[in-house]
């Protein structure tokens, strides 16, 4: 299981048409970036909170698969608070670094949006199959064939990273060359296996492409589908879910006036 590769569990989002989940993502983010503001984040995050318990996720798989952005908000937001756009009362600062309530609140939003947009796209991603989501770029968004089954399977390639990494790293172990302490050695061995990996990946790539073009994926010629996909009503009913929570994110940061149009 990866993220790329995800195991599929049964649940109410899991049924949902890919081209809706990516609706809802790309609504919920446009309009978080057109402010930055703390209220409409938080608004947006509580409201995103409320509907986990449909994903289909159990905690330990989704705390696991958004440990990156939870790594990464406070991250953003220390470094904010730090070295932001100083305004109002300064509250600390040593050389040049200040802490000031402007840069407090600055990092506040920003730390706020990388979980209230990392956490639904990455929900979104790991109950979403890739070639259903193939399925629903080619059907429903109409989009080329030959770049979409392209696409769909270069993901499939990348799940199996991890897999050529471990299998790699033990033969060059039972041939003695990944021998060798120090941080010195730790780096060559990486460097190493990185460049091996590297060329397995060509070398496996330019297999699949030639395969795939005499399997007729690179006619321009129309195709059919072994699994048609439908954007039905209960998509519908999602992607408006995706909206209303835009709508109230932002109307909330206007009513408590903290709403700022990036672009004014």
């Amino acid at each position: 299981m990866s993220l790329l590769t995800p195991d599929i569990s049964a649940s109410a989002i899991s049924r949902v048409n890919p081209v809706a989940k990516l609706a809802v993502a790309l609504l919920i983010s446009v309009a978080l970036m057109l402010s930055i503001d703390w209220v409409s984040a938080a608004t947006a995050l509580l409201l995103e909170g409320l509907l986990l318990a449909w994903c289909g996720l159990n905690a330990r798989q989704f705390w696991l698969r958004t440990a990156p952005v939870w790594i990464a908000a406070p991250f953003a937001m220390l470094t904010t608070f730090l070295y932001g756009e100083d305004s109002g009362s300064v509250l600390w600062s040593f050389g040049f670094i200040s802490v000031t309530e402007g840069s407090i609140a600055l990092g506040l939003a920003i730390g706020l949006r990388v979980l209230a947009i990392g956490i639904p796209g990455i929900v979104l991603l790991a109950t979403t199959d890739p070639t259903d989501l193939a399925d629903g770029l080619a059907q429903v968004l109409r989009l080329p064939a030959r770049f979409v089954l392209g696409a769909l399977a270069g993901l499939r390639l990348v799940g199996m990273f991890i897999d050529d990494w471990q299998s790699l790293a033990l033969a060059r172990r039972a041939r003695g060359v990944g021998d060798g302490g120090g941080l010195r050695g730790r780096a060559r061995r990486f460097v190493g296996l990185a460049f091996a990996l590297l060329v397995l990946s060509v070398r496996r790539g330019s297999k699949l492409a030639t395969a795939m073009e005499a399997r007729g994926f690179g006619s321009d010629e129309p195709r059919s589908w072994a699994r048609p996909s439908v954007f039905g009503r209960w998509d519908t009913v999602v992607v408006l879910l995706g909206a209303l929570i835009a709508a109230t994110a932002i109307t909330t940061a206007v009513l408590a006036g903290t709403w700022r149009f990036v672009l004014a």
